[in-house]
């Protein structure tokens, strides 16, 4: 048998409650007077909210550009994210977001959402590969074959007898389609591929895997990968601005109509010539006034 333990009085279990319901409510209102200040504190703080959404290529340059005209604008708060391109366009044209981010075009049913087109950069797709890959160089016919699955192995390019390790992004991404469009031609991916929903996925298994091959924006591009030639060209600032390299494309931002108010003046800030000669190309991206020639 349990041992019961003998009960108090009715009475003084009651002013016990009482006693405890009371301190309990003391501390619920010091809470929510402490909300209630920092959130008054934080209102006069910070007047203006901007949602900036989308491609995650885009997001060092959106990120760092945020702080910078955040300190510059004390009264303004903007919040960045990285949730792809599609995604991105979106969000802004439900209203969710006030700009969204795209490191492609529009597709045709999109054309449609009365979006408003600022480019902000212009951009290369590097092919990479593992460092160990003797591999580096292919062609553009080699680059769709291998990502159609069309050829499987390294040996059919020159290459060791590895069977080749495909890394594709998710069909959210900006890069995809613009891989898509640039490289593929209208054919399809391998479905086997490993599908990867960020750049810095696609980079990392790379780097870890000799056999392996995806592609990634030129500003994701660091010593973890080998970039291999396109058509006997290497992505540099110099073959983008030229147009010898095939695989570029301009970074977008896109807003319901032109752009209005604070998102306006980031919008402005992004293109200032500051912001593209250092954040921009800090990122390894090109000022959108220096695209193709």
């Amino acid at each position: 048998m349990l041992f019961e333990p003998s009960r108090p009085s009715r009475n003084g279990a009651c002013e016990r409650g009482r006693a405890h319901a009371f301190r309990r409510l003391a501390v619920v209102v010091v809470v929510l007077a402490a909300l209630v200040m920092s959130g008054c504190a934080g209102s006069s703080a910070v007047s203006d909210e901007l949602v900036v959404t989308g491609s995650t290529t885009i997001l060092p340059i959106a990120e760092i550009a945020a702080e910078e005209f955040a300190d510059q604008n004390p009264s303004a708060r903007v919040l960045v994210s990285g949730v792809g391109s599609s995604a991105g366009i979106e969000s802004v044209s439900r209203g969710s977001s006030d700009i969204g981010t795209s490191s492609r075009d529009l597709k045709p049913q999109e054309e449609e959402l009365g979006l408003y087109d600022t480019a902000i950069a212009v951009d290369a797709i590097a092919v990479v590969v593992n460092p160990d890959n003797p591999v580096d160089a292919l062609t553009s016919d080699e680059v769709r074959s291998v990502f159609a699955g069309e050829v499987s192995n390294w040996s059919e390019v020159g290459g060791p007898d590895w069977e080749i390790g495909l890394v594709n992004r998710d069909e959210a991404s900006g890069t995809r389609e613009a891989f898509y469009r640039i490289v593929m031609g209208g054919v399809s991916f391998d479905r086997s591929a490993a599908v990867l929903p960020g750049t810095g996925q696609v980079r990392s298994v790379v780097a870890n895997a000799e056999s392996a091959i995806g592609y990634v924006s030129l500003g994701f591009v660091t010593s973890e990968v080998k970039v291999i030639r396109v058509d006997g060209v290497m992505p540099t600032p110099e073959t983008v601005r030229n147009g010898r390299y095939p695989l570029q494309r301009k970074l977008h931002f896109f807003t319901v109509g032109e752009p209005e108010g604070l998102a306006k003046e980031y919008v402005d800030f992004v293109l200032s010539e500051a912001v593209q000669e250092g954040i921009v190309r800090d990122a390894g991206f090109l000022p959108i006034a220096q695209g193709v020639d």
